[in-house]
């Protein structure tokens, strides 16, 4: 940093732009993903799952439509996983700060009206 008397000397070695971090999303324990009263079959289901790993691949394919997206885009995207995986990562995301949900809403494919999530500012 130069101090007020080098103002018109030249700065040979500006400082390097920092690059842009990515951001990943903090795990979600397998727990948090049941409630109490659920059967024993969800709970080892929860256990099975990467929620984490999940919830960062739905949150990176949020962040490539600037302007949100619907479940059905999202699904289109991850053939491999259902509406019924993809559409329960939103709670912990918006629960993260990750997504948000603009209140908007987009007709899919089903012919209903879908919540339009996009990243969060």
């Amino acid at each position: 940093m130069r101090s007020r008397d080098d103002r018109y000397t030249l700065d040979l070695f500006p400082e390097a732009p920092k690059p842009k971090k990515r951001k990943y999303v903090r795990k979600t324990e397998p727990r948090a993903m049941v409630r109490r009263t659920d059967p024993d079959t969800s709970r080892a289901a929860a256990n099975t799952i990467d929620a984490t790993a999940l919830e960062q691949r739905v949150y990176e394919v949020i962040c490539s439509f600037p302007n949100g997206c619907i479940s059905d885009d999202i699904v289109r995207l991850i053939p491999e996983h259902g509406v019924q995986t993809v559409s329960p990562r939103y709670a912990k995301l918006i629960q993260k700060g990750f997504i948000v949900d603009t209140g908007e809403r987009r007709r899919g494919a089903a012919g209903r009206g879908q919540r339009v999530m996009r990243k969060a500012d």
